[in-house]
């Protein structure tokens, strides 16, 4: 069932251009997209640079976020 989606301008153009003869913007992106490729996952995931200072701050977090935890016993 087709389904309506709201894309900006920048997006669409990208979209289109993506086109094949032939093709459907759904076939464009289920060809760019496919569900549960490892591979694609993989190398998108390795294009991510590691952020040093967003890193930092999640330790940081936790670390706050365990002082303020009280552990109680549970007797069932």
């Amino acid at each position: 069932m087709p389904k309506p989606v709201m894309l900006s301008d920048e997006a669409y153009r990208v979209l289109r251009d993506a086109k094949r003869p032939g093709e459907s913007f759904s076939d464009v992106v289920l060809r760019k997209f496919p569900k549960g490729d490892p591979a694609r996952i993989l190398a998108a995931v390795k294009e991510i640079k590691p952020d040093l200072e967003f890193s930092k701050s999640i330790k940081e977090a936790r670390k706050e976020m365990r002082k303020n935890v009280r552990m109680k016993e549970v007797i069932f």
